[in-house]
């Protein structure tokens, strides 16, 4: 017998209920979620509708869709992850004036840090989201 794959939006679901239903439940195992091509690809998508800057390593989303191409890229994230080699990149630093004339410092990621860690988000979410109350905004 032949089991049908799970969508992700069904993973999401189910994580939730079962923390929903459950409150002190421990996930384990979710670390093989985090790695799906299918959460890597919605995470990629999440995060090209954002259409940040490029981070240290200069890469832009127009360099990887024209160059290696989206899946090769999804594909190498993939890869480090699962064999967990994933090193996370220093993050490009951006100085914004502040009104009061001093300066603030931004932080920003490569594309590949912001992929892995929407892909993480997208996972974890549904467990602590339960935990929110309905005037809870962050």
């Amino acid at each position: 017998m032949k089991k049908t794959p799970i969508t992700l939006q069904d993973l999401r679901r189910k994580i939730y209920q079962q923390a929903k239903m459950t409150p002190k439940h421990r996930f384990w195992g979710l670390y093989v979620h985090v790695i799906k091509t299918e959460t890597l690809e919605e995470a990629y998508g999440q995060v090209r509708a954002s259409a940040g800057a490029a981070g240290i390593d200069g890469k832009s989303f127009d360099d990887i869709e024209k160059g290696e191409g989206v899946k090769s890229f999804l594909e190498e994230i993939r890869k480090s992850l699962e064999s967990k080699n994933y090193q996370p990149e220093r993050n490009r630093q951006v100085c914004i004036p502040k009104s009061n004339g001093k300066l603030r410092i931004l932080g920003i990621p490569t594309i590949r840090d912001r992929v892995v860690q929407a892909a993480f988000k997208l996972i974890l979410e549904p467990i602590f989201e339960v935990d929110f109350q309905d005037g809870s905004f962050g």
